[in-house]
């Protein structure tokens, strides 16, 4: 996997939470991009970026698919510290 190269940003709580399980499940982010769409969340591949990068914020409707998703709660991608 790809180390991130910016540091991350500080526009939501959730992003570093994405990333981390997206990548512990072997998940590349155009899957998820994906799978998002297909349950008719509109988001491209850099906006899903900027939302792990913490440099853009994310909806309720976004949080709620990538949940689904990832399989877990959408308290879990909320949770402080979890790194």
């Amino acid at each position: 996997m790809k180390p991130r190269k910016a540091e991350y940003g500080n526009k939501n709580i959730c992003g570093a939470n994405i990333e981390r399980i997206r990548k512990q499940l072997g998940m590349k982010q155009a899957t998820l991009v994906s799978k998002m769409q297909l349950m008719g969340v509109d988001i491209n591949p850099s906006s899903l970026s900027k939302l792990e990068g913490q440099t853009r914020s994310a909806t309720d409707i976004e949080l709620k698919a990538i949940a689904a998703i990832l399989g877990v709660t959408m308290e879990a991608l909320l949770a402080e510290n979890e790194e």
